[in-house]
């Protein structure tokens, strides 16, 4: 019998068509989207490990997800396989060995998201469902950027957080907020060791608050400390949310290509 090897891959997809990744009772998710294609793969049930848990509607630039199994086929055949049986919206973008112990999620160090808002009253069919578009009031990305800066930190999120978020610890690591414009798209940008269930969307909602003078950007610190959801800001569509890069300190992916070199 051959060894038990984990194997992690990368994957891109666009998460319109799904409710997040994490397989559901009653309705389609990239979790058993992955596993049915992996079953016709492998030939026999696979269970996959995800870095994030996402939202419905939620799409990911770089996605990381690991399993075990001791199938074996070639990282690069993997890839090729997943390719030819996975829909057009979800894609494979690398596979590769990683350690025996290694697990998408929890050998994370820092994932870095990213929301698009499209400013702009212009419907556009091809951005619909991908962006968030608002054209109540143009963006000031300066004065969003100004704000975001006080996220950066070690905080207690509980106030960008929702309420059925069961996260025992609500204390996470912002290492990065920004704002900036690109065009008619606004783009936020966070990074951190982690996020609470709607966190960035909660931490938009609430910048887009401070754009409208319902917040002062000021205030911000006062929110975080308070710990009370009230005090912050809507939570933003999920249509502008992009799971962006997944940051691993001991990456497989960087091991296979310096093994390739």
């Amino acid at each position: 019998m051959s060894k038990e090897r984990t194997l992690a891959v990368k994957i891109r997809f666009l998460g319109a068509g799904y409710h997040g990744f994490q397989r559901q009772q009653n309705a389609l998710t990239i979790q058993e989207i992955i596993e049915n294609a992996l079953l016709k793969i492998l030939g026999q049930p696979t269970t996959i490990f995800g870095c994030s848990r996402t939202d419905t509607g939620v799409s990911a630039y770089e996605y990381v997800f690991s399993f075990k199994t001791q199938n074996p086929i070639t990282t690069e055949k993997l890839k090729g396989a997943l390719n030819h049986f996975l829909p057009d919206d979800i894609a494979a973008l690398e596979a590769a060995e990683a350690g025996e112990n290694f697990h998408a999620r929890y050998d994370t160090k820092e994932k870095e998201y990213e929301y698009i808002v499209r400013n702009t009253r212009q419907k556009d069919p091809f951005c619909e469902g991908r962006v968030y578009r608002y054209g109540i009031t143009r963006l000031d990305e300066n004065l969003l950027n100004r704000a975001a800066a006080h996220f950066v930190g070690r905080h207690d999120f509980s106030a960008f957080c929702s309420a059925d978020d069961g996260a025992k610890n609500h204390v996470r690591t912002i290492t990065h907020a920004s704002v900036e414009r690109r065009g008619d798209d606004v783009i936020f940008t966070f990074r951190a060791d982690g996020f609470l269930y709607n966190m960035v969307r909660i931490m938009v909602g609430t910048l887009l608050f401070v754009n409208q003078g319902k917040i002062d950007e000021n205030d911000i610190p006062k929110i975080i400390e308070s710990r009370d959801r009230k005090r912050a800001g809507m939570t933003a569509e999920a249509s502008g949310l992009y799971l962006k890069k997944v940051i691993y300190g001991d990456d497989p992916f960087n091991k296979r290509e310096e093994t390739d070199g």
